[in-house]
């Protein structure tokens, strides 16, 4: 797990990276870096990704680093509209395939991406004698009551890109009369990812056997059990039409003065050691195809369904809406 900040030696230049507090990159590659370029790396946890994204609108005269990691798809558009980033585009970013770089070309660079879905816990369903559900509308039917929990998309990327997707699959005029029945349901919100996952579902001691979270999160599961085994103990629901695929950008914040230190952190986040570091960190799929990932991924988590099509030109012009309609009809 990498420090809040690495290195320091006197004369290093230090270049500081806001992220969310999901990031992680194994340490030797941090510091190679850090050799390489005569620097020290600090990073800055901001919350979760929307949190992080809020914090980088509010200090854009004042930012708090040099370099920011994490902004997704789903929040993308304000820090683009606020005018948070500086434009570069790297050298490296030939590699990557166009589906990942439509968004916000020439301020940010896609990293990694991920699916965002329902997982469950194999063992609890079986043990309560219910069937893994297929379809969300599945997921608000009584014999699924009080099982399922969710992030809140007002302060949650997962969450946003979960409502997203139900945008999508049921339609403008049908996706709020499936939240509300979820909420007659017994559906679980909290704020947070880690929330949902840590404290909340079953495979952690707590009281949902159904949690949204990520398609790779049961390979991540089976990669690091403890002791070893096989199989993984959770496994994905995939609706087709039901998942959102999220993508994650870094980008280098308006105003720093280590322009070329930042550059250089962008183009290492793109190397192929860093994205082939990332699926084993962050539980993501890296954009570079040159990059390896872990054989657990196509086992467990491989995602071949259609995907929710959610435009980023429909996500900036409804994001503020489809929240403040969900929050109404969820929480109120």
């Amino acid at each position: 797990m990498l420090a809040t900040a690495c290195g320091g030696d006197e004369g290093q230049t230090t270049i500081t990276v806001v992220t969310h507090d999901s990031f992680q990159l194994t340490e030797d590659l941090i510091r190679e870096f850090e050799e390489e370029h005569n620097a020290t790396v600090k990073l800055l946890p901001k919350g979760d990704a929307g949190s992080m994204t809020t914090s980088l609108v509010l200090t854009k005269d004042r930012p708090e680093g040099d370099v920011a990691f994490g902004v997704d798809n789903t929040f993308l558009s304000r820090a683009l509209d606020a005018g948070v980033f500086e434009a570069y585009e790297s050298p490296l970013v030939g590699k990557i395939p166009a589906e990942f770089r439509a968004e916000g070309a020439g301020f940010v660079t896609p990293i990694d991406y991920g699916y965002v879905n329902f997982n469950y816990d194999i063992a609890a369903l079986k043990a309560k004698g219910v069937e893994p559900p297929k379809t969300l509308e599945d997921l608000a039917t009584a014999k699924y009551r009080g099982m399922t929990v969710v992030e809140n998309p007002a302060s949650s990327s997962p969450g946003l890109a979960f409502l997203a997707a139900t945008v999508a699959y049921f339609g403008e005029a049908g996706y709020l009369d499936w939240w509300r029945a979820m909420r007659a349901n017994g559906l679980v919100v909290v704020d947070g990812w880690e929330t949902a996952y840590y404290t909340n579902f079953s495979l952690q001691g707590g009281e949902q056997p159904i949690v949204l979270s990520y398609a790779t999160s049961p390979a991540f599961e089976q990669i690091f059990a403890d002791p070893p085994r096989e199989d993984s103990p959770t496994a994905n629901i995939l609706p087709p039409k039901g998942v959102f695929r999220q993508i994650e950008y870094a980008g280098i914040l308006k105003g720093t003065k280590k322009q070329d230190l930042a550059r250089k952190f962008i183009d290492f986040l793109l190397s192929v050691p860093v994205q082939e570091d990332i699926p084993g960190q962050m539980a993501v799929y890296p954009v570079n195809p040159e990059a390896k990932v872990p054989e657990a991924f196509s086992r467990f988590s491989e995602v071949t369904v259609p995907l929710a099509e959610v435009s980023a030109a429909d996500m900036a012009a409804n994001r503020q809406k489809w929240i403040d309609d969900w929050t109404k009809a969820v929480l109120r």
